[in-house]
Formats: structure tokens, sequence, C-alpha cells
């Protein structure tokens, strides 16, 4: 998805191959003065150290937030309101420092009062050939004292004494999961157990901090079995991979929905997350007096009530679905249902199936439904970005999560800092080139896919499908064999909005008429606070507001700008609330920054926080 500066393995100069310049020691001397600047609470002369366009990109550990400072005065904002408790100090390269086209790169470490953390840094030559900072990211990795059981500090698994009474470890998790809930509240408790709420449940477990996972369905990964059967994930397996336990090395590129549903099962047991499946939440209010959540369950059967001090709504990005509401569907006499609804395509063969939307699962249905013999037919309202998989896999995320990323020392949790070092303002810069390499690379398809009318687009600025699926999670499509169907006319393409439906027909604003035994309705979802006002009221839900988007003021992500995703992994508006979610790499990047926020809250450490996220839109 980005380019990046890797070390050059022959030297040890801190420079690569064909670098006019030694960048070792003009970055040391920076790094050094901004470490001294900061243990001396001099912010003139921190941000002196930076050019005039610069960004400060914090994850939790300066701000106990998600946030990024833009410019020298956003940098001085930040650090005038944090250095007199976050106290950063030991800054530090951990590697050696790279340069390539003006540009010094280099890996950093770092510590605070209450935590350790990691960075990146990116550095710029002046008219006056000094060096300037670009971007910083600083990432909170560990709080003192209340470090992760890992490596040498793993536990040691069994007792190397005899005592009347010693329980073994299995009886210890019986008595552990007959207790949770019930004569020992949960500290936090997260709503949603898929990859997500899994995701934070084990990085919670890891840090000692009570919780439950609650979900609705029967196991764990049943949010994947459920799905239609041709359902694999579009992103590939080195960009997937969960917190602490990777994927086996055979693991396929491109996994099917029901082995990442036994994964998500296998997972949970054995990260020991404590899961109650079976579990619906029928309600949640906050006593402001206690400063605990009430929340109304029924599992199973049995009513319950839980106290946590945290709610974590892990309901997946998406929000709720988007079922819209067109005249005639109350009279339409054959099947309806939305995407998210649909069964699989084994019971539709012959018949004549209408699929309202043009995105990810409009095609992955279409094509599942041709397969299967039916008459198939895509509604095209609004463009729709396309890029084939083989494209975005070597282009888009090629240096950073495959094989041959992997081979130039970039693991997962470098990939994952590199992404998060650029700054979303910029982000779209970088994006650009890479899907101007990707329409030339597949010109020809993209002549055939025009060729039969498929509205396309490359984003509102050329930026392609990661920036869509930041700002507006939505508005693309990963192709895999659905838009060659297209192409080929065997997936039927119409356009238009639907102005109603008959009993056996869905007619568009032009007239026309698709006659339909079934129809399929991707339209997508809402905001995840939609999930809040079912939950707890609208009142807090529009209190939250939108989650979601950068207000990037293009299509459906309204300005003004945030700088960050809204409402994501960090403090929200309303106390004690959060939300968790995304992709798998989002899902297990962003899980520690929000377990680490929770772990400190529950030890007790202070955790001011700096620029509280704004509402700006409440749906």
């Amino acid at each position: 998805m980005t380019q990046t500066l890797e070390p050059d393995a022959a030297t040890d100069t801190g420079t690569v191959a064909g670098s006019p310049t030694d960048s070792r020691q003009p970055a040391a001397a920076w790094l050094a003065a901004l470490d001294a600047a900061l243990q001396a609470r001099d912010v003139p002369a921190a941000v002196e150290l930076f050019g005039t366009q610069s960004f400060w990109r914090d994850l939790v550990s300066l701000t106990w937030n998600i946030t990024t400072a833009e410019g020298k005065d956003g940098i001085a904002d930040l650090l005038e309101a944090t250095l007199d408790t976050a106290q950063p100090n030991a800054l530090t390269f951990t590697e050696p420092v790279t340069e390539a086209e003006g540009v010094v790169e280099g890996w950093i470490s770092f510590e605070t009062a209450v935590g350790r953390g990691k960075g990146h840094l990116r550095l710029k030559r002046d008219d006056d050939g000094q060096l300037r900072g670009w971007t910083l990211l600083t990432s909170l990795r560990e709080l003192k004292g209340h470090e992760e059981s890992l490596r040498e500090r793993r536990p040691q698994g069994v007792e190397h004494t005899l005592s009347p009474g010693r329980k073994s470890w299995l009886e210890r998790r019986q008595q552990e999961e007959a207790s949770l809930g019930r004569e020992q509240q949960p500290y936090v408790v997260v709503i949603g157990g898929g990859q997500g709420g899994i995701a934070l449940g084990a990085r919670l477990r890891q840090l000692g901090v009570p919780h439950l996972v609650l979900d609705k369905h029967d196991r764990p990964g049943d949010q994947w079995r459920s799905r239609y059967k041709s359902l694999c994930l579009h992103d590939p397996v080195w960009y997937d991979h969960l917190p602490y336990l990777q994927f086996p090395a055979n693991w396929p590129v491109f996994a099917p929905k029901d082995k990442v549903g036994d994964w998500l099962e296998m997972y949970t047991k054995v990260m020991e997350v404590p899961y109650w499946p079976k579990t619906e939440v029928r309600s949640a209010a906050y006593d402001t007096a206690s400063e605990k959540w009430e929340v109304v369950v029924d599992r199973d059967g049995e009513h319950l009530v839980l106290r946590p001090t945290h709610l974590v709504f892990a309901t997946g990005m998406s929000g709720k679905p988007n079922l819209p509401n067109f005249p005639g569907m109350d009279v339409f006499a054959g099947e309806q249902q939305h995407s998210s609804q649909h069964p699989g395509p084994e019971a539709y063969a012959g018949k004549r199936v209408v699929v309202i939307g043009s995105n990810n699962s409009a095609h992955d249905i279409c094509g599942a439904l041709w397969e299967n013999g039916a008459d198939v037919t895509m509604v095209q309202r609004s463009s729709t970005h396309i890029v084939k998989s083989a494209s975005l896999m070597d282009i888009g995320l090629g240096d950073l999560y495959s094989e041959r990323a992997l081979a130039a020392g970039v693991t997962t949790d470098k990939a994952d800092m590199i992404f998060a070092s650029l700054p979303y303002r910029i982000m779209h810069e970088f994006q650009i080139p890479l899907y101007k390499q990707m329409r030339e690379r597949d010109q020809d398809f993209y002549d055939r896919l025009e060729a039969v009318g498929f509205q396309h687009d490359w984003g509102d600025d050329g930026s392609g499908l990661f920036m869509k699926y930041l700002r507006r999670g939505s508005g693309y499509y990963i192709d895999v064999g659905a838009a060659e169907l297209v192409c080929d006319g065997k997936v039927k393409l119409a356009h238009g909005q639907v102005d109603h439906l008959t009993r056996d027909c869905v007619v568009l604003d032009d007239g026309t008429e698709l006659p339909a035994d079934l129809v399929v309705y991707a339209t997508g979802y809402g905001s995840m606070n939609g999930w809040v006002a079912d939950i707890i009221d609208q009142a807090t839900a529009d209190k939250v507001g939108k989650v979601w988007g950068l207000g990037s003021d293009t299509t459906k992500d309204p300005g003004p700008w945030e700088g960050e995703q809204r409402n994501m992994w960090k403090p929200t508006q309303q106390q004690a609330l959060w939300f968790h979610g995304g992709n798998l790499h989002q899902s297990r990047h962003y899980s520690l920054y929000l377990a680490l926020q929770l772990k400190a809250r529950y030890e007790g450490i202070p955790t001011p926080v700096y620029r509280l996220q704004e509402v700006h839109h409440t749906s």
C-alpha cells in the first residue's frame, strides 16, 4: 500500500546503496536534539526541529488518544498539553537509518512516565540542507510494571510444589468461567465476538483485565460460517494475522470463510478468551453515580445483569445493515434479503435473481449465483472502484504484506507500523501512484468493463481502494472473477435507482422492468452508532456521533477534517464507551492500543486525554 525505505544489508553506515551522503550522524543529532528538548520541556526548541509541513501521529503514548498533530502549531499544541504528564525521554534509533529520494527514515524506541514505546521517523532536508522532521509516529507498546507475560516473562505453567487442594489448570479455568459475570463482575464487556472482539479479548487476557466477550451465535466463528458458501477473505494471509498467534506457513493466501471460522474458534479457546456464545444483549445503560454500566443479557435463556466499568462495541465497523424501503416491497411475491442474510446460491438454480448494488458483496453473490445456474442481474446505482486481486496483492500490498516483504525483513509488526506512520492527510499521495500502476497493468480489463457500460471510478482523487475504505467503508470490489462475468455478459448489468417493486419485478426509475424470484439488497451498512441507538438509546448514539470516516469531504465522508478514524479505538464523548473493529489488520494492530487504554484505567494509572473526539455528524 505504500513504498518503504529499508536498510542496506551490505553496509553499517546507515545509508542505502547509491545514497550520496551518510545520513546516520545528522539523523542521530536531530533525534538527540528532540530528546533533549522534550526532557527540558522546551516546546519551541522541539517545534523548530520540524518542517513547515509536518505531522506527529500519536497512538496513546503521549495523548491517551489516537490523534495526529499537523504542522508546527499543531505539534506545539500537542507538546504543551502533554509533556508534563507524559514525560517522553530516551529517544533512540533501534537500527540504522536509511535515505532515499531525499527522505531519511528511522525506527525509534522511547519511554514515557508510565510506559515504553516504539516509533517511526521521517526527515527531509530544507533548502539549507538541514534535516527537519516530516512525519513522526509514537506508539505505546507496554506499561511499566504491567508488561505482558511473553517470552522471558511467560508463565511457568505449573507449580513445582505440592500442597493439599492444589487445583489444576483446568480446574482454575472452570472456576473462573463459573464465577465471571456472576460472583465476579468483568471490568470490560465486549459486545460482538467476531475477529475484532476476539482479538481484543486476547489482548485483555494477556494484560490481566477481567472481561467478557459476548456474541449471539452458537460458536466463535459462526459469523463467518453463516455467510454464503463462496465467501473468502479478499485480503491475503500476511495481512490478516491475529495477535500473538499467526496463521501457519501452509495457510492459504485467501482463506475460505469456514476455515476462518474454525481458526477463530480454535484461537478463542487457545488464547483463553472469556467468551459467552448464545448471548444477546437486551439493553445497556450507564450509571453516572457508580460509574458503571448495567448490561442486561440473555445467555441461552438465562437472564443476567452485568455491571462492567467499560463497554466496547465490537459489532463490525460496517454497523447495521442498510435495508431499503422501496415501494412495493410488501407486495413482492418472491424472496427478499439483505446481502448479510444471503444463505448462498444453492436454492436458486434456474431462478431469476436481481442484486441491488455493485460493490464487494454484490459481486461475490452474483458470481456464486451464476456458478449455480441462476439468471443474475446486477443493478448498479452509482460508480464502483474495481481492482484486480493479483495487481492489488503485488503493487498495493507486496512491499508490506507478502513473502517478498518478509524476505526483506518487513515483519507483520513492522508493516503495521509503517502503514500507521503515514498521516491520513497525505496518505492519498502515496496511494495515487500505486493505483496508476494498477490501471496501466490492467488497462485491457478496464476497457472491457467500461465497454459493457459498467460505471467505474478510482476514488474522488484517484487514490483507489484503501482510501475509499478508510473514508467511507464502501464503493469498491476486489475482483476475484465476478467482474469478468460482467465483462462477458454472463452477469447482466442494469443501471438506475429502484423506483418500486411489483409482484414479480424490480422496476427502475427509467421504467426498466427486471423480472425476479429473489431480490438481494447489497445496499451496505450504516454507522456503528446505530447499534448504540438500539442497545443503549438514541441520545447516546447522537452523543458519540458517527463512527468511521476521516472527514475528507469526499463522497460519503463529509467534513470537517478529523485527522483520524472517527471514534475508533479511542475515548468517545460518552464516558467508558468504546468502539473496536475494522478489517483483520486493523483489529490486530489497534486492539493493542485499546487494550492498553483499558489496562491503564483498570490499574488506576492517570490517563489525561488530549483532544477528545469531537462530534460533527450524528448518523
